[in-house]
């Protein structure tokens, strides 16, 4: 109960100014309310029992949650970016004979192709992704790479060569 009285004032002394803090370096106030309350999320993870929270250790707290929240708005502008410039250099090429075929797989053969040699995970991290055997992905990747390898040797053949 004195946890809750101790971090009740210090909510109390704090949140306008630590509010105020993030409102001068945020877009808008939703997201300085956001962080405000994540500012005191923490705090309530980092005080004891018999701990005493000073505005200036919220504001320490604070300075670092701005900071990871610009990091993590300038990945995703980043990754917006990307995305953007990937999808308009894909409406100006034409369709690749791989694209082609993978769209003609199955989802899950599609999948455990993409996982490992796009992304590069191990069969290990795929079969965590999957909720399945490492065994179970190789040989689904071995399976992916065969109707893969099929669909990409679709070449006509001469009339009377066998197949």
């Amino acid at each position: 109960m004195e946890r809750e009285k101790c971090f009740l004032a210090t909510h109390a002394a704090g949140h306008d100014r630590i509010y105020r803090y993030f409102r001068r370096r945020t877009e808008n106030a939703a997201t300085a309310e956001d962080l405000c309350a994540e500012v005191f999320r923490i705090a309530w993870e980092k005080t004891g029992d018999n701990d005493g929270l000073s505005v200036m250790t919220l504001f320490g707290i604070a300075k670092n949650v701005l900071r990871n929240h610009d990091r993590s708005a300038l990945r995703f502008a980043s990754l917006l970016g990307a995305l953007q410039l990937e999808r308009d250099q894909e409406s100006h090429r034409d369709e690749s004979p791989i694209r082609e075929a993978l769209r003609q797989l199955g989802p899950d053969d599609r999948e455990v192709l993409l996982l490992t040699y796009w992304d590069g995970f191990s069969s290990s991290e795929v079969s965590d992704l999957l909720n399945t055997s490492a065994t179970a992905v190789r040989m689904r990747l071995h399976r992916a790479r065969k109707a893969l390898s099929r669909l990409l040797n679709t070449e006509p053949q001469p009339e009377g060569a066998e197949r």
